[in-house]
């Protein structure tokens, strides 16, 4: 039977979560959390004989580390392949889920495999150079992925030929292939034009890239007359969250008044951002929506004026999609009141 090591965070590994999201690199015995259901899936063919959970902020804030640690732990097990995830949208998860997969690969020429949102930056920077299975934007679609990781776990297990994306569920990884077909591209090609013209579905066999590209606007010639606008997306709101926005895959932003506010107070404000440590935010807005700070240069003149609402969502596993829609809505807004700038502040 194969041996397996699963790599999972604090929270799938059962330990806690942003409280306890400066966990070190912890080994175990057996699965742990999703590792349960896909040894159940791998039945008789292999096993996840060990766990290594790790806090998302532990990793990220001691990459080098916490991969030192964790890259020790593998090669004392010798396992036949690694796991990580599924990480969903979660960044600071996916960032270590692609990163340790992709050092094991290139370490010790074993199979890897994660799973990923493919908006998530783990995925954005590791797609092309390990299997990653797309996932949901949530761990709602936990049950979906399962499978999924372990048919094509298996298949790398055993060195099968790996189909094309569409057919095992991996996010495509920007390779060509050549094929054998019964129809040449020109019968081809006419077949999906008479579709496209009939107005019937069709699926292109050389879909474009989509590139996300912002012209910089130009920089603001007189500061000290502009209106400038404060926005967050580290979900800074009044007490008592009165738009009840999301701490995850937000759908909503707020527009609260400070107009008469010099700086945020914790007894006024708080943050419903999840998946970081919200203590210090908590204790003082301001650390993420510095509105105090922004006072002081009004006052001193560097700036014309603060426009007095700030607007707030949360972007924490919220989707590209959501977020412009958020900016749309918020630039007209912006335009209608005359604002010249933003000073956009994340968590």
């Amino acid at each position: 039977m194969k041996k397996i090591v699963h790599y999972v965070n604090q929270f799938y590994g059962q330990i806690g979560a942003e409280e306890a999201a400066g966990q070190k690199p912890l080994l175990c015995d057996g699965p742990v959390g999703p590792g349960t259901g896909l040894s159940a899936l791998f039945k008789e063919e292999a096993e996840i004989t060990a766990t290594i959970i790790c806090g998302d902020n532990y990793f990220a804030d001691n990459q080098s580390e916490a991969l030192g640690e964790i890259l020790s732990m593998i090669e004392e097990i010798k396992p036949d392949m690694v796991i990580a995830g599924p990480g969903f949208n979660a960044g600071r998860y996916g960032l270590a889920c692609g990163t340790i997969c992709y050092e094991v690969k290139k370490r010790f020429s074993i199979p890897v495999l994660t799973a990923l949102y493919p908006e998530n930056p783990g995925a954005e920077m590791f797609h092309s150079k390990i299997y990653i299975v797309e996932t949901a934007i949530s761990a709602g679609g936990m049950r979906k992925t399962l499978p999924v990781m372990s048919a094509l776990a298996l298949k790398l297990l055993n060195g099968e030929e790996i189909g094309f994306p569409e057919e095992e569920g991996y996010i495509p990884q920007g390779f060509r292939v050549n094929v054998h077909t019964e129809k040449n591209g020109a019968e081809r090609g006419v077949d999906m034009l008479i579709k496209k013209l009939k107005g019937e579905p069709f699926v292109t066999e050389l879909p474009m890239p989509v590139f996300d590209r912002v012209k910089p606007a130009p920089a603001v010639k007189d500061m000290a007359h502009a209106k400038i606008a404060l926005i967050t997306s580290g979900g800074i709101v009044p007490q008592g969250n009165p738009d009840h926005i999301p701490s995850a895959n937000a759908g909503i932003f707020g527009t609260y008044d400070i107009s008469e506010c010099e700086n945020l107070t914790g007894q006024e404000y708080m943050t419903v951002h999840g998946g970081y440590d919200p203590v210090y935010a908590t204790e003082d807005p301001d650390r993420v929506l510095p509105l105090d700070a922004v006072r002081e240069i009004e006052k001193e003149g560097g700036i014309g004026e603060l426009f007095g609402k700030y607007y707030s969502t949360v972007g924490n596993t919220t989707a590209v999609s959501s977020a412009k829609k958020f900016a749309e809505e918020i630039a007209q807004d912006l335009l209608r009141n005359n604002v010249q700038a933003v000073i956009l502040t994340s968590n």
